[in-house]
C-alpha cells in the first residue's frame, strides 16, 4: 500500500526540479495533469513578473509581428503565472489550440499527436528565480509566452497540425519497413523530424517587412532575453535560407546560443515546407539523414512503433 501521509502534506510550490507535485504525479505514471494554480508561491509568481517584464523591448524590437498580435490576443497578466483555462479561453475560439498540462516528457509521437490534435503539452512549473537565463528543462515562461502566442494565429497553428500529420505518416509508413531495417530507418526519420522542428517551431527565424529585415518566430528564441537579440544581431549567427536537405541533415546542441539558423519567407512558405517533409517521408528521402545529434531515446522510438501496431 502506498503512503499517503507525506503525499498529501506536500509542501507548496511549482519549481523546475523542485516540485512534490510533480514528482508525485511522475511517480504515479501521469503525464496529463491539471495545473494546481493554489500551489504557485509568491516566489514563482515573481520569477513570472521578473521574466516578463524584460522581454517587453525585445519582443518589440525582434519578435515576428504574428507573435506580438498573439501576446496582445492572450491577454497575459505580467505579474502572475497564466491560469492555462484562461490562456485556452482567448486561444481555443481562433484556432482551436488548447494548452494542456502535462508533468514532464513527451514521447514524440505523443507530442506530435497532439499537435495534430490541436492540443500542446503544457509544461507548469516554473524556473528558479536564482538561475533565470538557465533551464534545465522546459517551463511554463517557455511554454505560454515563447510557444502559445503563435498559437493564436490560424496559419501557424494549421502548420503545427500538419506536422503532427507528417508524424502519423512516419508511424504508418514503418509497417511497411523491413524488419531487419525498421530501427535505423525510422529513428533517422524521426532524427529528420526533431532537426526540422527544432530549425522552425523552435528557433525559427523569418523575413520581416522590410528588405533585409529578420524577426524571431521560433519559441526557444522568443522565451531567451540573451538569445533573441543574440540571433538577430550577432556577426556570429549564420542565417541562411530555409533549405529543406540542409535542415533535415544539420545536427544541433542544446546548451549554447544557435551558430547556424534558417530564415523563411513566411507562414505560408514554413505550411509549404512542412507539406515537403511529409512527402519525402512518404518517399523514403529521410532513411538516411547523416548522423548526430539529436539522439533518438528508447521512449521516442518506442512511441512511434506503438502508434504503427509495432510496439
Amino acid at each position: 500500500m502506498t503512503d499517503t501521509s507525506t503525499r498529501t502534506s506536500a509542501p507548496p510550490g511549482l519549481t523546475t526540479t523542485k516540485s512534490p507535485f510533480i514528482e508525485m504525479a511522475r511517480e504515479d505514471g501521469r503525464l496529463y495533469i491539471d495545473q494546481p494554480y493554489d500551489l504557485y508561491t509568491d516566489a514563482n509568481h515573481d520569477v513570472w513578473r521578473r521574466l516578463y517584464a524584460r522581454m517587453g523591448d525585445r519582443w518589440q524590437r525582434y519578435a515576428n509581428r504574428r507573435f506580438l498580435e498573439g501576446l496582445e490576443t492572450l491577454q497575459l497578466n505580467p505579474e502572475r503565472v497564466p491560469r492555462l483555462e484562461d490562456v485556452n479561453r482567448f486561444m481555443a475560439p481562433l484556432t482551436g489550440f488548447r494548452a494542456k498540462a502535462v508533468s514532464g516528457y513527451v514521447p514524440a509521437y505523443v507530442f506530435f499527436d497532439c499537435l495534430r490534435k490541436r492540443e500542446f503539452p503544457t509544461t507548469i512549473t516554473i524556473r528558479d528565480g536564482e538561475v533565470l537565463d538557465y533551464l534545465p528543462e522546459p517551463d511554463i515562461f517557455h511554454d505560454i509566452s515563447g510557444h502559445v502566442p503563435m498559437h493564436t494565429d490560424p496559419a501557424f497553428a494549421d502548420t503545427l497540425v500538419r506536422f503532427g500529420e507528417c508524424a502519423r505518416t512516419a508511424a504508418e509508413r514503418a509497417r511497411d519497413m523491413p524488419a531487419a531495417e525498421r530501427i535505423r530507418r525510422l529513428s533517422s526519420v524521426i532524427k529528420a523530424m526533431a532537426r526540422f522542428f527544432w530549425f522552425t517551431i523552435e528557433f525559427g527565424l523569418m523575413k520581416g517587412s522590410k528588405p533585409g529585415e529578420v524577426k524571431a518566430y521560433g519559441s526557444g528564441l522568443l522565451s531567451s532575453y540573451g538569445e533573441l537579440a543574440h540571433c538577430i544581431e550577432s556577426d556570429e549567427v549564420q542565417r541562411w535560407p530555409f533549405q529543406l536537405e540542409w535542415v533535415v541533415n544539420q545536427y544541433f546542441e542544446i546548451d549554447h546560443y544557435q551558430p547556424l539558423l534558417f530564415v523563411v519567407d513566411s507562414f505560408d512558405h514554413l505550411f509549404d515546407e512542412v507539406g515537403r517533409l511529409v512527402e519525402w517521408v512518404k518517399a523514403g528521402r529521410l532513411d538516411n539523414v547523416s548522423p548526430g545529434e539529436p539522439e533518438i531515446g528508447e521512449a521516442d522510438l518506442a512511441s512511434f512503433l506503438e502508434a504503427a501496431g509495432l510496439g
